[in-house]
């Protein structure tokens, strides 16, 4: 018997275009991105449908925008194949995207929930800006050896293992200098490093800052149990109190992403099939290293 997983991506998946063809042909998937723009302030829609991609890809920006382009693409699947969308039975999201799985389950409404990304991006942002630091991948490396060039990548400031993707791709974040280290040290061990694209040092304590806020919107919005089980990024695990989801959102802020750890969870219960719902093919890409048997369909209107 399937048991229809949907999974929701994070941030990186962004992308100049993203959800434009699905807004104009579904009136439900325009009026999420009218809804959000009335909470932010700004036009997400102009942003995510035409840039500039410099302000697209600013964390304040591109967590709303990923999250509502997300729940567009599932408004198509909702009109295309409404008996997929029907019959889904877990969800899960990468760092953000668990927000997005958290809103489909019913857990947070749609407005609450942009108005938590919104403030979640904003203080994300603060802490990344408070700290020069960023956040690099190690290719064709296993979790040993990474937590060996993490260990001696410490010797030129902190930094931590901040994502588990999948066999051979895990990412370090932390101050510049150890960052910059870390890459020279994965190169000496055959690995492969790719410095991200991003603000700062995600998933480690440097974000202890944004924790405070995120916790204090997170207590104003209603949360209640999800109707599917949601995996948490924490601890690959699922959460059905409100207080127990409150609780792992902040931890996630400052802990490491247990992406594998996640799908092996939801592998283990029989999920599947799979489907990618948001921008870009990242997860698809991580679940083909994760278990090459396993399908993951992409729905968006990415190219």
């Amino acid at each position: 018997m399937s048991q229809t997983t949907f999974l929701f991506p994070g941030q990186g998946a962004q992308h100049v275009g993203m959800g434009k063809t699905i807004a104009e042909r579904f009136p439900a998937a325009r009026d999420l991105y009218n809804r959000a723009s009335a909470i932010l302030g700004y036009d997400l829609a102009q942003l995510c449908f035409e840039g500039p991609v410099e302000r697209l890809d600013t964390t304040v920006v591109s967590q709303p925008a990923l999250f509502v382009s997300s729940l567009a693409a599932l408004e198509m699947l909702k009109a295309e194949r409404p008996e997929v969308v029907a019959g889904c039975q877990y969800a899960a999201g990468l760092s953000l995207g668990e927000y997005t799985a958290l809103v489909f389950a019913g857990a947070m409404s749609f407005e609450d929930g942009v108005r938590v990304v919104k403030v979640r991006g904003e203080a994300m942002q603060a802490a990344a800006d408070a700290v020069a630091s960023g956040m690099v991948s190690a290719l064709l490396l296993d979790r040993d050896k990474v937590a060996e060039v993490c260990q001696g990548a410490g010797a030129a400031g902190r930094i931590w293992i901040a994502n588990y993707l999948c066999p051979g791709n895990t990412v370090l974040s932390g101050e510049k200098g150890a960052c910059t280290l870390a890459a020279e040290l994965i190169e000496k061990a055959s690995g492969k490093p790719i410095p991200l694209a991003v603000a700062g040092a995600f998933h480690t304590p440097i974000m202890e800052s944004a924790c405070e806020k995120l916790a204090d919107v997170l207590k104003s919005v209603t949360i209640v149990s999800p109707r599917i089980p949601v995996v948490s990024n924490v601890d690959a695990k699922v959460h059905q109190d409100p207080e127990d989801i409150r609780g792992v959102l902040v931890r996630q802020v400052t802990q490491p992403v247990l992406w594998e750890d996640s799908i092996r969870w939801l592998l283990a219960q029989g999920a599947g099939p799979f489907f990618e719902v948001g921008p870009g093919k990242v997860l698809k890409g991580l679940m083909k290293r994760i278990d090459r048997k396993v399908e993951c369909e992409s729905v968006n209107d990415s190219q």
